[in-house]
């Protein structure tokens, strides 16, 4: 094998070597500077950047130094002018501080000069009292009372004067105003004169009649009357016999049924039970039939059933001979007219004056006023707390709460004091009379009394020496008052006071 080819090869793989070698380091060293250079210039620009910072940097710490060095001038030029102007003002508090203290040394002396100025007018007004007193040969007290006397005659004088005045000048107004809606009420409320009293005498075909209706030892009259609650009077009146019972209702059930039992003729115990209660039945329902008749009349819905039904019952009472329960309607109309003259609540008006004497159905069962216990039954039944005052203050039991009570009373009055309207026996009116005489009889100073115009008017004469002009017009005032609290009366009766003095002389 030849060996100068292989060291040919190897030779010129050394020179290549060496070379790359050279190009490499070559290479890398211009790389090298190169970087270098690039570094330098970026140190160059940092320091370049941080000089401009740095005097930017300055600057602002320059103008915000000015800037504060500025407003810390301007603060202390506010202050200095505060500062004088709190100045100023203390030396014009002090200058007022001086004055006021002056003026207070003056007042003071005012003062002592205004006390020891009254205290010398006390006493001249002690001399001249006392001077005026030997004079007059009066006291102090004495004069003083003496003008008070004086004075208080004088007052109550024009007092009197003054009442009488606006008495006078309100009754005339007030009088005008009311004729004139009473007169148009009355006129528009048209009814007939009372005459319907529930009767309770019933007539007989014959004599012989009384004997069926008592029956074999009584049996018969004594189940009739255990049934019907009312008690049968068989005595010496020719064809009739009397029912006597104070319910009205229990008295028309008797009626009705001995009018049954006489026309059936069968008179005898199971009978006599079938016919009372047939008529009781029927009798409910004409009970409930006249109750809404009355209540349509009148112009009052959707009342309460059982309240309807003891509306109905009043068809059966009677007050002084009047139906109590044509009263009802009569009193709810004329309430509705008056209502509509002076602007007050019609429905209210007319529900009130409907159901102002309900109370009187339940008289017999319930104690205590009618008008009582018609409020209570209304508001049991679920009516307005108004329409219940109204019921119940008709006759003052209670205060009246509403101009539409005032109104259902007024009307009820109307419907009792119209002519023919009610009837009293002679005994009840007499005793009417002299309860009115004997009222005024109990106040001092009256002299004589009488009753005139059916019980209407009372007029009292008295003692001028013992009652003046203010006291006639208080005495009228009271006896109106204890007339109303302790009598029941239909309409209003009027009390007059009559004082005069009579001067009396002859000639010779």
């Amino acid at each position: 094998m030849d060996i100068v080819p292989v060291l040919m090869v190897l030779g010129g793989l050394a020179v290549g070597v060496g070379i790359g070698y050279g190009f490499t380091r070559v290479m890398a060293g211009r790389q090298t500077a190169a970087a270098r250079d690039s570094a330098a210039n970026i140190m160059a620009e940092a320091e370049n950047a941080a000089r401009t910072l740095v005097l930017s940097a300055k600057d602002e710490v320059l103008e915000l130094r000015t800037n504060t060095d500025r407003e810390l001038n301007r603060l202390r030029g506010e202050l200095t002018r505060e500062q004088e102007q709190v100045a100023r003002r203390r030396e014009k508090l002090d200058e007022r501080f001086d004055q006021a203290e002056q003026r207070a040394r003056a007042l003071d002396e005012r003062e002592r000069a205004i006390q020891t100025r009254l205290a010398e007018v006390a006493a001249r007004d002690d001399k001249s009292v006392q001077e005026l007193e030997r004079i007059a040969h009066l006291t102090r007290d004495e004069a003083r009372q003496e003008l008070l006397d004086a004075a208080a005659s004088e007052t109550r004088s024009d007092a009197v004067r003054l009442i009488r005045e606006i008495e006078s000048e309100a009754r005339e107004e007030g009088e005008a105003r009311a004729r004139k809606i009473l007169i148009g009420t009355i006129q528009r409320c048209a009814v007939d004169v009372v005459n319907d009293i529930v009767s309770s005498s019933i007539q007989l075909p014959s004599d012989e009649m009384k004997g069926r209706i008592i029956g074999r030892q009584g049996r018969n009259i004594r189940i009739f009357e255990q049934i019907t609650g009312v008690d049968v009077i068989v005595d010496d009146t020719p064809e009739a016999i009397t029912l006597s019972c104070f319910d009205p209702i229990r008295r028309e059930v008797a009626r009705l049924s001995m009018l049954a039992l006489i026309e059936d003729g069968r008179i005898h115990p199971a009978r006599i039970e079938q016919l009372v209660q047939k008529t009781r039945e029927s009798l409910d329902r004409e009970i409930q039939s006249a109750g809404e008749d009355a209540a349509f009349q009148a112009g009052v819905p959707q009342l309460h059933k059982e309240l309807i039904k003891i509306l109905g019952r009043l068809k059966y009472r009677t007050s002084y001979g009047q139906n109590v329960l044509n009263h009802s309607v009569e009193v709810s109309r004329l309430a509705v007219m008056l209502a509509s003259e002076v602007g007050a609540d019609v429905d209210l008006a007319r529900a009130g004056g409907l159901l102002h004497d309900i109370g009187k159905a339940l008289t017999h069962e319930v104690e205590g006023p009618h008008a009582l216990i018609g409020g209570d039954l209304c508001a049991k039944y679920g009516l307005p707390p108004l329409v219940v005052n109204a019921v119940a203050a008709h006759h003052h039991d209670v205060e009246p709460a509403s101009l539409e009570a005032i109104l259902v009373e007024t009307a009820d009055a109307i419907s009792g004091a119209r002519p023919g309207a009610r009837r009293e026996s002679l005994e009840l009116y007499i005793k009417r009379i002299k309860s009115l005489e004997n009222i005024a009889y109990g106040f001092d100073g009256v002299e004589e009394v009488y009753a005139i115009q059916a019980g209407r008017e009372i007029r009292i004469l008295v003692r001028p020496d013992e009652v003046d002009d203010f006291g006639a017009i208080q005495l009228s005032r009271n006896i109106a008052r204890k007339v109303e609290d302790t009598l029941e009366y239909p309409g209003q009766v009027k009390v007059t006071v009559i004082r005069e003095t009579r001067a009396v002389d002859i000639a010779k």
